[in-house]
């Protein structure tokens, strides 16, 4: 565009040079050689810019004629890189297809037409063309000579990555994730790789930079950097309780600032500070994280903040967490607990009655069967709400990858992610499931008849007929054997044996529940 500006201004310039020359005649006297020429203004203008034309336009030839091998040879390579590119653009396509066999043969022929250090994705395709075809030892080696390259390190190292993650082998994948993490922190999988690995060696420190590394360069959220700082500094406190206690108490109060919901690192945090004789501020800490969301171990926590309180005192601090929570199962249960401790049975048997209502579940049954033997001593209505105790729903755990655990973990100790752990309920057993209230459609099964003979019974179902056959010993014995067994059947359907003398049986309630098809396991 410039170029075309700059092309007419000067033919303007030259138009309006040759209008100004038109208005004002005049006469070019030449005296050359004992000859004198004279001409027009007009016309030795006209001259002078053929003159400079047509030297331009023989410089632009011979040029053209010099630097032709050049311009040849450059048109073929531009032609040859062309159809290289094309190639390696065929080959990238056909490896992410998984066409192993087209990945080949592509990428020999962009070796053939672009050099490899000029195209570092060559050296990609190639492995990427090894893996395909199963070659797992040719393409390690490959990535390995990457390494030496410093436009193609992380590329190697990411490759390395993923074989020894193939393999099994966590050590040397860390290993590379974290030369990997030295040079690029912004890299997630180098950065999680390396993270997981700080954890396991209990490198919080560490850990806690990495995170911050990936907070500043935006690889996560602000809201999930703070949960993982959250989880680091718990597991830093946990893990300084014993040795630095002022230490500890610092990062569980930081941890507790990032995430008051984070029950754990509100526990250890209040723990801490009620230990340092400041009760007010501990339950402070866990009242916000009780509201949160209600913990046993908070609850557990509250009510024993001190040490010296009597039972009704501890009972009127659960009375106050069910307060701050109103309408919730947990709040119930630890008021009912508090209430058995000093024997107040009606709140305890109304709070765990209520817990049941909200929520069904196994630990409210055997809170209420604790409070039925402390207070009736009752072994039959014990027994009868252990029963639906084993019915019923687990208890919320801290459940990781299929594990759970009594206490809180910062990793999990299947896979090592760090905040794996979740506090909710467990996969329910395969007993429960089946003895469970649920309506489950069961098709009912029948006994099976007796066995017969296979080549009678075989004669039976081909030559049977339309009236019912005669038996050869006589129809009275085997009309008193078909009454006998139908009689048989009819009384152990109808009857029931006689229930144990301490054994209070089922609960008219469960028995109206109970559906006629419900499959038993016996």
């Amino acid at each position: 565009m410039i170029r075309l500006l700059v092309f007419l201004a000067v033919v303007f310039a030259l138009g309006l040079g040759f209008a100004w020359l038109a208005d004002r005649p005049g006469d070019m006297i030449v005296t050359f050689n004992g000859y004198q020429y004279q001409i027009t203004l007009m016309v030795a203008a006209v001259a002078i810019v053929a003159v400079v034309a047509a030297v331009m336009i023989v410089w632009w030839l011979i040029k053209s004629l010099w630097n032709s091998p050049y311009t040849i040879s450059r048109y073929f390579r531009v032609r040859r890189r062309d159809r290289g590119y094309q190639a390696l653009s065929t080959g990238m396509i056909a490896a992410g297809a998984g066409d192993g066999a087209l990945a080949r043969k592509k990428t020999k022929e962009a070796v053939k037409l672009i050099n490899s250090d000029q195209e570092p994705l060559i050296n990609l395709l190639d492995a990427q063309a090894s893996l395909l075809e199963g070659d797992h030892k040719g393409a390690r080696e490959k990535f390995e000579r990457m390494l030496d390259d410093p436009e193609m390190r992380l590329l190697g190292l990411r490759g390395l990555y993923l074989e020894a993650e193939r393999l099994g082998d966590r050590n040397a994948a860390r290993h590379y994730a974290g030369r990997a993490a030295a040079v690029a922190p912004q890299l997630a999988w180098a950065a999680e790789s390396t993270l997981e690995e700080l954890t396991e060696r209990g490198d919080w420190d560490g850990a806690l930079k990495l995170v911050e590394a990936q907070k500043s360069t935006r690889q996560i959220e602000r809201d999930a950097a703070n949960r993982r700082r959250a989880v680091l500094l718990t597991a830093k406190a946990q893990a300084l309780v014993d040795s630095d206690p002022n230490a500890a108490r610092t990062a569980a109060l930081e941890a507790n600032k990032l995430a008051p919901d984070f029950a754990p690192a509100a526990v250890i945090a209040a723990d801490l500070v009620i230990r340092q004789n400041d009760v007010r501020k501990g339950s402070k800490i866990l009242e916000a994280a009780w509201k949160a969301e209600p913990h046993p171990d908070i609850a557990e926590l509250y009510t024993h903040a001190r040490p010296g309180d009597a039972v009704l005192d501890r009972l009127n601090r659960a009375k106050k967490l069910q307060e701050l929570k109103k309408n919730h199962a947990e709040s119930s249960m630890t008021v009912a607990r508090a209430a058995l401790d000093a024997q107040d049975f009606a709140t305890a048997r109304r709070e765990a009655e209520a817990a049941i209502r909200m929520d069904r579940r196994e630990g409210a049954y055997l809170l209420l069967a604790d409070i039925e033997e402390a207070e009736t001593g009752d072994q039959g209505k014990v027994r009868q709400l252990l029963s639906k105790a084993v019915r019923a729903p687990r208890d919320p755990a801290w459940v990781a990858d299929g594990v759970i655990s009594e206490r809180w973990a910062p990793v999990s100790p299947v896979t090592g992610k760090l905040d794996a752990f979740t506090w909710r309920a467990p996969m329910e057993r395969l007993g429960q499931l089946i003895d469970s209230d649920a309506d489950v459609a069961v098709p009912a099964i029948t006994a099976a008849p007796p066995a017969a003979p296979a080549e009678k019974a075989i004669d039976i179902v081909a030559d049977a007929p339309a009236e019912k056959p005669v038996p050869a010993n006589g129809g009275e014995r085997d009309a008193a054997v078909a009454e006998a067994v139908s009689e048989a059947e009819t009384t152990g359907r109808g009857s029931q044996l006689p229930p144990l003398p301490d054994d209070p049986g089922v609960a008219p309630e469960e028995e109206a529940e109970k559906s006629p098809r419900r499959f038993r396991l016996f």
